[in-house]
């Protein structure tokens, strides 16, 4: 053995501060003309020995946990380290490793291209934490992009969070670094210690973890998947029929509170079957991603990639997905690419210098929520959001995401004041980049993944929302590409509505006809979600005017009222059964007001069992979802009835067959209340009624078919008496 050659003091200094480019230069075996020179980094070391077929040497120590030495071999062997610690007076203790630094790159040329490009689709393959076996050894690969960084250490339980003896290697000019490490595989806890521009260290959780610590803490998990699937059928026949031409009724969820200190599993053994047996098609999940405040429901994410861990691992998300599928349940999760949270252990200025957010400050700064919003403009960016909006279909099975605050995105005046914004390169006030994003996002889910469809929470009336992506429309813009919107307009116009006194409705009758001025402008989604039911705005039943028995027929004829209305269905949990109090994610939905024990059981069921109804016949019946989105589905029968109260109309399904559906908002009855109905059909049977009794009605109910007569009504021929319960609407079918 002989000494090597002391490194250079600049080296030397690089690599013991983390800040060297390239440590595998220095650290490793390396032929030299002397023989092979051998270079280890082991803090806290005793002594090191190379170990090689039935060679054994130790190194020598160089202080400050260096140690090297020249073998006098022709070419570098495989070889192993021994690596002894403890003190002079203590057993030793000696451990054998394989030495990072004799592998090459475990990333590929392709992928670094793709990265630098801004193409990657499958960016989770490439960067984060991958479990693999590299040069017939097994271990872990390390990659991140950070390219502000001076150096960058994979740090652990596996370094006792110690980073000095594990420095990565930049890669080239595109700003990622890697380091492969053996014998480090699932389970192994990690961050990523940053040196930054300035020399100072920050310590970060991995921007691509797909596995997290529970919070409060924050340390990213190595993690493989060994789920196996079982819903072949499902994922093969779910883009069978265009999501805007199929029933779609949606049972919108906060995971975390619906049954609270249910893990994934255990939500697998009882949510599938209940929202089976209530008829919803699908479920939203409010944010599953890694997010460190609950009291956020999720919104502000930190761990992009990674299912919470609150409730189980990411195997047991999707085992929960899987049994979802298996009982013929969709599932759409809340997608949150708006803005990200401050922490400074996540993605904010998370290589020393703005990476994800603008550098300018006031496009960095979300002004409502306290966050930072994401550079759309650049391309690693896009990529790494992009990307997760196909990781999340692909290896979840997610069926949907709902994008949320995409009007926050693509205007950079969203709640700013004059002089606090800038125009686009238009002189205009859309942000031109998240436009971009937006149409790639959309576009690349859309190829990628059939069957997939993308919502938008979007409250504006920008033009082409769920447009295609290559049709300009008059602004000059192509549409955004999203398959359905939530239409938020009619969610506040209908709720301003039914929250007034019946005496007073008269006046605010427009607010619930002006909906269909603009229905077949976008393809929509009726929601009726979280938002509308916490802070202050009291659940959906308490919004309603009168005594408790009047607020549950308001309730039920309104949702009878929504259920026709074109468009699809989104209720969220606790209001299928008339919840009486406000949402808090605390304790979730008030299960126990369905204790038979408890005196108003019955109110609450009744609601119910017509939300199970509602969701029966409408599946059964095309004329309500199969023209949701074009004209010819829809017909006023009489929509000017301001002093009755009511709204009459026809749904048409793809045949020409309909149903008419008449909502009465008036705490009285009105007999032979005359409608005009097409002439073709011999009569109309009552299929639902929101004032049945087991419902918690007054049972006003139209019990025989009732027959056209020839008396022109509404500028029809032919038209029908019926009997207009209290406060319900009533769905009727030709016989």
């Amino acid at each position: 053995m002989r000494a090597a050659r002391p490194l250079d003091d600049g080296d030397r200094e690089r690599l013991l501060t983390g800040s060297h480019h390239d440590p595998h230069a220095l650290l490793g075996a390396h032929p030299t003309e002397d023989g092979v020179l051998f270079r280890a980094l082991r803090p806290y070391a005793r002594a090191v020995t190379v170990v090689a077929k039935e060679m054994r040497a130790e190194l020598n120590d160089d202080g400050d946990g260096l140690f090297s030495g020249v073998l006098p071999l022709r070419a570098v062997p495989e070889y192993s380290l021994l690596v002894r610690y403890g003190d002079d007076d203590a057993e030793p203790d000696e451990l054998e490793i394989q030495d990072p630094y004799r592998f090459l790159p475990a990333l590929g040329d392709l992928d670094l291209h793709l990265i630098g490009e801004g193409r990657h689709e499958e960016l989770w393959k490439a960067l984060g934490a991958q479990p693999m076996i590299h040069q017939n050894v097994t271990g872990t690969r390390f990659t991140v992009w950070a390219p502000n960084a001076r150096g960058v250490r994979v740090t652990g339980d596996f370094t006792y969070w110690d980073g000095t003896s594990l420095p990565m290697r930049s890669l080239g000019s595109t700003g990622v670094w890697e380091l492969f490490v053996p014998g480090i595989g699932e389970g192994a806890l990690y961050k990523f210690d940053i040196t930054r521009p300035d020399g100072s260290h920050t310590l970060r959780a991995d921007p691509m973890a797909r596995r997290t610590e529970v919070p409060p803490a924050t340390a990213s998990i190595v993690t493989e998947s060994h789920h196996v699937w079982h819903d072949e059928d499902w994922m093969a026949h779910r883009g069978d029929r265009p999501v805007h031409e199929a029933p779609f009724s949606v049972y919108e969820i906060h995971l975390a509170s619906w049954r609270p200190g249910l893990t994934y599993r255990q939500l697998a053994s009882q949510l599938p079957a209940y929202v089976k047996d209530l008829g919803f098609t699908h479920v939203e999940l409010m944010p599953v991603a890694e997010h460190p405040f609950g009291g956020s429901w999720g919104y502000q994410v930190t761990g992009f990639y990674a299912p919470t861990s609150r409730m189980g691992t990411p195997d047991d998300f999707r085992y929960l997905v899987d049994a979802l599928h298996r009982a013929g349940i969709g599932v759409l999760v809340d997608w949150v690419p708006a803005h990200f949270p401050k922490d400074d252990w996540a993605l904010a200025q998370f290589d020393g210098r703005p990476l994800y957010e603008p550098s300018d400050p006031q496009r960095a700064e979300h002004p409502d929520w306290g966050t930072l919003e994401f550079d759309y403009g650049r391309t690693e960016v896009r990529n790494f959001l992009v990307a997760n909006a196909v990781y999340w279909c692909e290896e979840f099975h997610i069926d949907g995401l709902r994008v949320d605050a995409v009007a926050s995105m693509l205007y950079l005046d969203y709640s700013r004041e004059e002089g606090q914004w800038s125009p686009n390169e238009r002189g205009g006030r859309e942000n031109l980049d998240a436009v971009a994003f937006l149409q790639e996002m959309n576009a690349t889910v859309y190829r990628r993944c059939p069957g997939v469809v993308t919502v938008a929470e979007e409250s504006t009336a920008w033009n082409g929302v769920t447009r295609a992506t290559h049709e300009v429309g008059p602004d000059g813009f192509g549409g955004l590409g999203f398959g359905l919107k939530w239409n938020m307009g009619w969610m506040h116009d209908s709720l301003d509505y039914v929250a007034k006194e019946p005496v007073h409705r008269k006046y605010h009758h427009g607010e619930m006809t002006f909906s269909m001025v603009y229905a077949y402008s976008e393809n929509y989604v009726l929601p009726i979600s979280h938002d509308e039911v916490v802070h202050g705005k009291r659940s959906l039943v308490s919004k309603m005017p009168g005594d408790w028995w009047q607020q549950r027929a308001n309730a039920r004829a309104y949702l009878g009222f929504m259920w026709a209305h074109p468009g699809k269905q989104l209720l969220f949990m606790g209001q299928e059964f008339a919840q009486g109090a406000e949402w808090s994610e605390s304790h979730g939905p008030d299960w126990w007001v369905l204790d038979p024990s408890y005196g108003a059981e019955a109110d609450h069921r009744g609601v119910r069992d017509l939300v199970r109804d509602l969701n029966t016949v409408y599946g059964s019946t095309p004329a309500l979802w199969q023209r949701d989105t074009v004209p010819e589905g829809f017909s006023w029968v009489d929509g000017d009835a301001g002093e009755d109260n009511v709204f009459a109309f026809l749904r048409f399904d793809a045949a020409g067959s309909p149903l008419l559906a008449v909502s009465h908002f008036s705490p009285v009855v009105r007999h032979q209340y005359r409608l005009g109905v097409p002439e073709e059909f011999a009569a109309w049977t009552e299929v639902l009624n929101t004032d049945e009794a087991r419902y918690g009605g007054s049972d006003v109910l139209n019990t025989e078919p009732l027959k056209p007569e020839s008396v022109g009504t509404h500028g029809r021929p032919a038209s029908i008496q019926l009997t207009l319960p209290p406060l319900a609407t009533v769905w009727l079918r030709p016989s």
